[in-house]
């Protein structure tokens, strides 16, 4: 996802937002921002080699996943209702009919595989609270966390008893093995036109 712009937040006072308001100025908002326990937060943009990889692995997923399976981009809201939390992932990819949070139709329920590309702002919230939140989606089942830094994507994959299982895998040789939808990513094409310094 791209950074979560926190700057401006320490000094102001805190606003408990609702959802019903939260969506009301998203929706009406040129920019994107996620919501967590009542308050929202403006998505900062991402490096260059963030979208890059982001794009990439949307494009990886796109060209491989099985048919009634859709890959969508960050613009994509989705809900977590058991944390509720909205936010916007950097690559989702859902299997079968999408499920609206409401009439509005632009809120998502239902993701089966969620992207997101790890930025050194983020990191820490990728890995915890925002993936302590994902858990809590009945129909997710794989989870991908993708470094800007270097050949590395960190694969959970949800067990039939509920158990989440990481596999890893380095190197422009590593190759990530999304079973259940029959894709197989490798790094050396995720990572071949990432800019280096």
């Amino acid at each position: 996802m791209g950074r979560r712009d926190n700057s401006a937040m320490a000094s102001l006072p805190i606003n408990i937002l609702s959802e019903e308001r939260y969506l009301q100025l998203d929706r009406q908002a040129e920019t994107r921002s996620e919501f967590h326990d009542g308050e929202m937060f403006a998505m900062a943009g991402g490096s260059p080699n963030h979208s890059l990889l982001a794009n990439r692995v949307g494009s990886l997923l796109d060209r491989q996943v099985p048919g009634g399976c859709r890959t969508f981009n960050s613009d994509l809201r989705i809900k977590v209702a058991a944390a509720g939390v909205y936010t916007y992932a950097d690559c989702t990819v859902i299997c079968g009919d999408l499920e609206y949070a409401d009439d509005q139709r632009d809120v998502v329920l239902n993701p089966g595989l969620i992207a997101e590309v790890l930025s050194p702002s983020t990191e820490g919230y990728d890995r915890g609270k925002k993936f302590e939140a994902y858990r809590t989606l009945t129909s997710l089942r794989e989870y991908l966390l993708i470094s800007q830094e270097r050949p590395h994507v960190e694969h959970y994959s949800k067990q039939d008893d509920g158990s989440w299982l990481l596999r890893e895998a380095s190197g422009l040789e590593g190759v990530v093995q999304i079973g259940r939808m029959k894709v197989r990513i490798e790094l050396a094409e995720l990572y071949s036109n990432v800019l280096t310094a």
